[in-house]
């Protein structure tokens, strides 16, 4: 019988394991939130992946768990691995993931970069921080925060007041002054083999991605080594298995910072579905599975993806029209429902001249976007 990984979560990145799913020749089973998720296509429960019972039931019939996103609570994740289930990545790794204020001090244990932090229980601590760190920093919610959420940027302590009366301690960071935004996609298998695609370059707007260049311009060399060195380590001190995403900061000052991780597949990589000899979605199943990784090579000297937020939906007059003008262009939406501000698909372009590469990238947007 073919091996049967089975996805919590049904949103776009258990969709975008369909098809290598269906190439490697494995079986792949969704727990999704409810019916409609962009992941239906190989939805086969349907239940809260906080509740230990339906996780259990689904676990039960596969081979693997794996995850489509980082909430699903650490009592779920420990009684799937006290029933012998395989679960990658596993607790003890996803809990650095899930919590950005320990994930900061395991980092700091382990001598990698990262900015200036501190945990506050207070608006006084708070108030503290900020006058040892110029003024301005930057708080975070622990848990939680995604894509701008959950984060902002004060110079007076009562601007995150109303964040202290849940009565849990928030990240206070320095407010790090960067030149531009990195990303290091790996993945490494449970027996220990890794392997890393180029650095890229994610560049964002109001907290969220809306361009990835692969690689990043600039980045051979030094900056290349140096944040494989870093996502490396992080994969090894913390036992990740499957795919792990390491945002950078490169600062002013050439330094790079630890941002944040996701374990798991993550936008910066997706321009490796057509930018690579293996996409992220791909290598994840094989790493959960043991497998032997695939080759990371890029097929092309730059890609370039640029996501589809909001607009009005793929219609099939807009597929037509994207297509009509930009026919190398390749599409990737994720049945959702457009809203405002929402990641509803990518699209990604490949070539020889960087320039070329990210107009024709931006023309096949914008025919969704309007």
């Amino acid at each position: 019988m073919c091996p049967i990984v089975g996805v919590i979560g049904g949103g776009q990145l258990a969709r975008m394991m369909i098809p290598p799913a269906v190439e490697l020749g494995l079986e792949l089973r969704v727990l999704a939130e409810a019916e409609g998720s962009p992941a239906a296509l190989a939805a086969t429960s349907f239940g809260d992946y906080r509740d230990l019972e339906t996780v259990l039931a689904f676990a039960r019939g596969v081979d693997v768990v794996t995850f489509d996103h980082e909430h699903v609570p650490q009592h779920v994740l420990r009684e799937l691995v006290a029933h012998g289930l395989a679960v990658h990545p596993g607790p003890d790794a996803l809990l650095f993931a899930q919590d950005k204020l320990l994930m900061r001090a395991r980092l700091s244990e382990l001598g990698l970069p990262v900015p200036d932090w501190a945990s506050v229980a207070s608006v006084a601590e708070l108030a503290t921080f900020l006058a040892a760190n110029g003024g301005r920093c930057v708080v975070k919610t622990p848990r939680g925060g995604y894509d701008g959420k959950g984060v902002r940027v004060v110079s007076n302590a009562a601007e995150v007041a109303d964040w202290f009366v849940a009565g849990e301690p928030l990240l206070a960071e320095e407010f790090v002054d960067f030149r531009r935004e990195l990303s290091q996609v790996l993945a490494r298998s449970p027996s220990g083999e890794i392997s890393l695609w180029p650095v890229v370059e994610s560049v964002q707007r109001a907290g969220v991605c809306v361009e990835v260049i692969a690689p990043a311009p600039g980045s051979a060399g030094r900056i290349a080594d140096v944040a494989a060195d870093v996502a490396t380590a992080i994969a090894e001190n913390l036992g990740v298995t499957g795919v792990l995403a390491v945002e950078l900061f490169e600062t002013t000052d050439d330094r790079l910072l630890v941002n944040e991780l996701a374990m798991r597949p993550h936008n910066s990589g997706h321009w490796s579905i057509d930018g690579s000899f293996t996409s992220q979605f791909e290598q994840h199943l094989r790493a959960v599975l043991d497998l032997p990784l695939g080759p990371t090579a890029t097929r092309d000297p730059w890609s370039v993806m640029v996501n589809v937020l909001g607009g009005t939906g793929p219609t099939a007059e807009r597929y037509a029209a994207a297509l009509r003008d930009q026919p190398g262009a390749r599409l990737h939406f994720y049945g959702k429902e457009p809203r405002p501000g929402r990641k509803v698909g990518h699209v990604t372009t490949r070539g020889d001249d960087l320039d070329d590469v990210v107009f024709r990238a931006r023309a096949a947007a914008a025919f969704f976007e309007a």
